[in-house]
């Protein structure tokens, strides 16, 4: 099975959601505070966003290769 290049602007969509990964799961995750307390609804907004794209791009190659 043949592998999918990824265009640069979706590898950047998965390097964002990558960022929230660790900090926002962990009470640790930051320095200082509550990982409630450093993301609001434009990040929430963004991350649904990017991972929407990631999606669209998975399904499209996972349609291409049937």
């Amino acid at each position: 099975m043949a592998q999918a290049e990824a265009p640069e602007t979706i590898l950047d969509c998965a390097r964002v959601l990558d960022s929230y990964y660790i900090p926002t799961r962990y009470a640790n995750g930051h320095d200082e505070g509550a990982p409630f307390t450093h993301y609001g609804s434009l990040q929430s907004q963004q991350a649904i966003e990017y991972a929407g794209v990631l999606i669209n791009f998975a399904r499209s190659h996972m349609a291409e290769s049937r």
